[in-house]
């Protein structure tokens, strides 16, 4: 690409393409859509998932355990799926905590992170005997009550905020003054209140930040989330038997963005492994994602209602928006409004391109899926799919604003 040429986004080779239109889990789309019955719905590939573990598995040691944030995406039928593909969940609410057992996944192997957990889920995670990520004093003391209440031993981790931050991160959870576990430099004060209540420390868990496409800056993170447990386990009243060093691995959204290298992560996580060996025999690593293991797999499909031109630009209006579909319309996190990628899922091998605007139904101007994007030339009737929206889609978006019909989500 010529050193003065615009960004372009990075291919969606993922999802092949036959006689025009988009195949999904093996189908095509217009096929899809008369199946699922409706427009607007949200569609997860499941050879795209098992894909997407097993090259994790393939650049990972073995000994690296691998879970999936369910936070990212919460259907049940897709928790359920990956729940066979990984070694556990990791949940953030007491009704994602039902998912994640209705899946089948072990207890041993969930975990629950989250600053505002409530009695109530408190009492949950110890009654399933999950593992609870601690994010303050009064988690103990609840926690200790509930334990004796129940007559069960409470799980327990510390979730650590470093002192540091996961660079170049679209969101950091570590560093500095943070809603998210217990500062570092209470750490040691905290877990003399897990020994005096008699509960069961089994280690630390450390989130530096999240949506990473520098393999070097969550290499460096993840050297220093060691360093950092290592030093923290010197006053743990027990063995460390569990360390999560979190996650932060990237998809690309944007223009010029490329796809996260994991040469490098898997060859830093075998050291780290093989260093754990010696200074925590006892410890088991774990790598924690979300967005990174299901958001290729999905795509958001609406329906092409209306063209209309207003002052000599087009403007495709489709009957989804931000309404189910919130980060693609800029309004999740985005300081700068950037185009996610966007085809005509139908005439994806059309020569006659046109600039071309995609708004949905919502009487707001923020209600805009593409800004003068270079699209297929469409008309009503055809589909309009969103790509990388396998995670933070449906569950992250504001389905009941103006009354419109909630979205579809199909696991193919």
């Amino acid at each position: 690409m010529p050193n003065n040429a615009a960004p372009v986004h990075v291919p969606m080779i993922q999802f092949p393409v036959v006689n025009d239109e988009l195949l999904v889990g093996a189908m095509p789309l217009t096929q899809l859509a008369a199946r699922v019955g409706r427009t607007p719905f949200y569609a997860y590939d499941r050879a795209l998932l098992e894909k997407r573990v097993a090259e994790l598995r393939a650049a990972l040691p073995t000994a690296i355990k691998l879970h999936y944030a369910m936070k990212a995406n919460p259907m049940p039928a897709l928790v359920c799926h990956m729940a066979g593909l990984v070694d556990g969940i990791d949940v953030a609410s007491g009704g994602e905590l039902k998912v994640a057992l209705d899946a089948g996944a072990s207890p041993h192997e969930i975990s629950f992170a989250g600053p505002g957990k409530s009695r109530a889920e408190l009492t949950q995670a110890v009654a399933a005997g999950i593992l609870v990520n601690l994010e303050s004093f009064r988690e103990v003391t609840e926690l200790a009550s509930i334990s004796q209440e129940l007559g069960l031993p409470a799980r327990v981790a510390v979730r650590v905020n470093p002192d540091f931050e996961l660079k170049s991160s679209g969101m950091k959870m570590g560093g500095g003054p943070k809603q998210f576990g217990v500062d570092a430099e209470q750490v040691s004060a905290l877990l003399g209140e897990i020994a005096r209540h008699g509960l069961s420390c089994e280690g630390f868990h450390l989130f530096a930040g999240s949506q990473n496409l520098k393999a070097e800056a969550i290499v460096e993170a993840q050297n220093k989330s060691y360093e950092l447990a290592l030093r923290l386990a010197a006053d743990a009243p027990t063995p460390i038997r569990s360390l999560n060093l979190g996650g932060g691995f990237g998809i690309p959204y944007f223009p010029g963005e490329q796809r996260l290298d994991l040469a490098a992560i898997g060859a830093n996580l075998a050291a780290l492994s093989q260093r754990a060996s010696a200074d925590m025999p006892s410890a088991e690593l774990v790598i924690e994602l979300g967005r990174y293991l299901v958001g290729e797999a999905g795509i958001y499909v609406t329906r092409v209602v209306d063209r209309k031109i207003s002052r000599g630009h087009i403007f495709l209006v489709v009957d989804g928006g931000l309404n189910h579909h919130l980060a693609a319309s800029g309004n999740f996190g985005q300081v700068i409004r950037k185009n996610y990628p966007v085809a005509i899922g139908n005439r994806m091998g059309a020569t006659e391109k046109e600039s071309a605007s995609v708004v949905g139904p919502l009487c707001t101007p923020l209600d805009l899926l593409a800004d003068r994007m270079e699209l297929a030339s469409a008309k009503p009737g055809d589909l309009v799919v969103i790509f990388q929206s396998g995670a933070y889609g449906a569950s992250a978006s504001p389905q009941g604003f103006l009354g419109h019909p909630a979205v579809v989500e199909v696991l193919v």
